[in-house]
């Protein structure tokens, strides 16, 4: 670490604690050479996948597309946006700890219907309904009959 009052590259840590965030840790350090004292702070760096959309076209992960579609999907419903924010972290976690460098989008929708279909089943309809872009009636109404066989195992 540079030291930033003289230039010095060694130095020692004299405290080291998570910052309030919990997403960095903060570090008091002493130059050894001029014995002044710096803060430093140390961020884990996500490594998310690229989406691979259905079309072959390549994005970087977002969990803000996934937080979008959760809202109108559950839009009107009793859901609590922590619950939601949840999902996302959960789905966010999950693609990194895959450690893939490229992920499908389909990977990312049926992580989304899994959540949705514990979670609320007209916003699980709802989601289903585009993401699986039904091509008919028949298609939604064979949806739905599933829906209702799973619940009735339950």
């Amino acid at each position: 670490m540079k030291c930033p009052f003289c230039g010095h590259l060694e130095d020692k840590v004299v405290d080291s604690r998570e910052a309030k965030e919990g997403d960095a840790i903060r570090r008091r350090r002493e130059c050894l050479r001029c014995r002044r004292r710096f803060t430093t702070y140390e961020h884990i760096e996500d490594v998310l996948p690229v989406v691979v959309k259905k079309d072959g076209r390549r994005e970087p992960f977002d969990r803000n597309k996934i937080l979008g579609g959760l809202k109108k999907a559950c839009e009107k419903r009793p859901v609590a946006m922590d619950v939601l924010e949840e999902i996302v972290s959960r789905i966010e976690k999950r693609a990194q700890e895959s450690g893939e460098k490229e992920i499908p989008s389909s990977m990312i929708g049926g992580e989304v219907m899994r959540e949705l279909q514990i979670l609320d089943e007209v916003a699980y309809v709802r989601f289903a309904s585009v993401y699986r872009e039904f091509k008919g009636i028949n298609e939604f109404m064979d949806e739905l009959k599933d829906l209702l066989k799973e619940r009735n195992k339950k």
